[in-house]
């Protein structure tokens, strides 16, 4: 039933803005690889080190970085992100630096094309797109960019619909989409693959990253290898740094997983592993968790459930730990929210869910805001709540 009303806002899960960072990568790089797409690939040789206290002053910022959140010209904020002069710092920069620079000024650029979607309130409609990405043909991903850097762009470009799909669609579009999106995964493959000291990854980084590849598969993105690679690299992550995680990483990596097994249909071992160690935190964070997390969490769960998750303590823990919130929270709770989290209980309880004092409590509350909000929900939600 409910395959796509329930997901985290694009303006939910956000990126690290702040580049004042060392860079500690470096390594070489050349063509090659996604598909049939001629794009970059890299060797692996023994790396160096130029200094964990080595900074490049990058002088000239790109001049959309300061693009507000509130466009007076919507026209004339587009405009400025998509100058030729824009991708010629980017590219000698990356060439001026070469295997120190670490990405600080694209992922920069990456984050304003996001600020102006936030702006307009919606992502790049297929026009827009079609003129950044024709610009973006030379915005080239290397080993040597931090996590820093690939999370905000990454995350950014998904976010402001970059590499969604439009039909129809260029096949030149498409083409610089997968190439551009490949040089951004064969860097994060690529740095996942270094040994541990030396991979200096941030739990935010990690809950990003999952989130903007689980919103590319949930975008219609094709499921491409080097994507499940990508995935699989980082799914380990989430154990080895789980008492990192806030609870809004917490949230949107259960959201991930969620939303991951429901487009691919497949359980690991590594995703039954990042569940496991996620679902004690619900738990022990339960306090901290908003509306909007709480009905992001039980949609998770329900949706894990529904698509074959055992029933372990941990979950049906969580579960419990989540109920009483709903209604403490329920003045906060917004008409797709409400929706949600009825649905999200529906299916608990048809998975097995007994109905205990807690869940009865929960489904009460929300029962009378259905009527108080009956104007304002979308078609999705009147068809999850009379389903």
């Amino acid at each position: 039933m409910d395959r796509s009303s329930a997901g985290i806002s694009d303006k939910y899960a956000r990126s690290d803005n702040d580049y004042n960072q060392p860079n500690d990568h470096a390594d070489s790089s050349k063509r090659g690889r996604y598909g049939h797409c001629s794009v970059r690939q890299w060797h692996n040789p023994p790396r160096t080190n130029p200094g964990r206290n080595e900074f490049y002053r990058s002088s000239d910022a790109c001049p959309s970085q300061h693009l507000q959140y509130r466009s007076v010209n919507p026209a004339q904020d587009f405009n400025a992100l998509i100058k030729p002069e824009i991708m010629d710092d980017l590219v000698n920069k990356s060439y001026h630096f070469g295997h120190r620079y670490d990405g600080r000024n694209h992922g920069q650029y990456a984050i304003s094309i996001k600020k102006y979607t936030l702006a307009a309130e919606r992502p790049l409609n297929r026009t827009e797109q079609s003129q950044l990405i024709h610009l973006l043909q030379n915005f080239t991903a290397t080993p040597s960019w931090n996590w820093r850097s690939l999370t905000a762009t990454l995350h950014s470009l998904t976010s402001a619909g970059v590499f969604t799909p439009h039909n129809p669609m260029d096949q030149s579009v498409k083409l610089t989409q997968a190439a551009l999106l490949s040089t951004l995964l064969d860097a994060i493959i690529f740095n996942c693959n270094q040994k541990p000291q030396a991979m200096d990854i941030e739990a935010r980084a990690i809950a990003n990253l999952l989130w903007a590849m689980a919103k590319l598969v949930d975008n219609g993105l094709e499921r491409t290898p080097e994507l499940k690679e990508a995935v699989a690299a980082l799914l380990p992550q989430v154990s080895a740094h789980k008492d990192q995680f806030i609870p809004q990483n917490i949230t949107n990596l259960l959201w991930v997983m969620a939303k991951l097994v429901d487009n691919w249909r497949e359980w690991t071992p590594a995703l039954n592993e990042a569940i496991a160690a996620l679902l004690p935190r619900v738990n022990a964070q339960k306090d901290q968790f908003n509306a909007q997390s709480i009905t992001n969490l039980l949609w998770a769960m329900a949706k894990l459930v529904d698509n074959g998750k055992e029933r372990t303590p941990e979950l049906n823990e969580a579960v419990a730990a989540l109920l009483p919130l709903v209604n403490e929270q329920q003045a906060h709770f917004k008409p797709q929210g409400i929706a949600n989290l009825l649905w999200a209980m529906t299916k608990l309880v048809d998975n097995g869910q007994e109905w205990t004092p807690a869940l009865n409590e929960a489904v009460a509350a929300l029962l009378p805001h259905v009527n108080a909000h009956k104007a304002n929900f979308k078609p999705q939600g009147i068809a999850n709540l009379l389903w």
